[in-house]
């Protein structure tokens, strides 16, 4: 009967709900485990593990997953134990070498000066990510080379100096290459000499400390 009432168009009838599929059903609202110091330090492992990071970047990175426990209904003293491991596990990661302010800063700023970026630009995206400025400094120290270096990158993702069109820019032209390599953290030393540079020279210069 049942069936035929669905057949001539009729309401079919909703499968009946037994007590045993009800049993079956996972409690999606059940609050998950507290995060341990365990668990915190093998996500900091898996972490780190796929991407570069800093004792303070990782630090943020585990306080935000404590975060995220603690706004799903997690208890909140529970959630203080949790984030008062964080300072430990990471210190202890940082003596095994697993996570290294000194090595990311030295990387870092290698391929930021590659790039094009000053050393201002370096100290302040190394200061960011929480390194002191002591390490920031080791990793980049000064020199007027490696800020030239730098400045003949960055003219020449900007196409201006060498890299710029053929022919005399004009006051007004120099003028305006000055001002984005001032604004981009270059002393004016270092932008006059960008700018005095001759086109195949640049180049060599920069296939050069790609080389170093």
């Amino acid at each position: 009967m049942r069936l035929a009432a669905a057949a001539e168009g009729g309401t079919p009838f909703a499968p009946r709900t037994t007590r045993a599929s009800i049993v079956a059903m996972p409690d999606r609202t059940a609050p998950q485990p507290a995060p341990s110091a365990a668990s915190l330090r093998e996500a900091a492992l898996a972490h780190l593990a796929r991407f570069a990071a800093t004792e303070a970047s990782l630090a943020r990175v585990l306080a935000r997953r404590v975060d995220r426990w603690e706004r799903n209904g997690g208890d909140p003293q529970a959630a203080g134990a949790a984030r008062a491991a964080i300072a430990g596990i990471v210190r202890d990661l940082a003596a095994l070498g697993a996570v290294n302010d000194a090595a990311f800063a030295a990387s870092r700023a290698r391929r930021l000066a590659l790039a094009g970026a000053s050393r201002r630009a370096v100290a302040a995206h190394l200061a960011a990510r929480g390194v002191r400025a002591d390490i920031a400094r080791a990793a980049d120290p000064d020199s007027e080379e490696r800020d030239y270096a730098a400045a003949l990158a960055y003219a020449r993702r900007r196409r201006i100096g060498p890299f710029g069109r053929a022919g005399d820019p004009g006051t007004d032209g120099r003028l305006k290459e000055l001002a984005k390599l001032a604004r981009a953290g270059f002393s004016r030393a270092v932008a006059e000499r960008v700018l005095a540079t001759d086109p195949e020279a640049a180049e060599a210069l920069l296939l050069a400390a790609r080389r170093a």
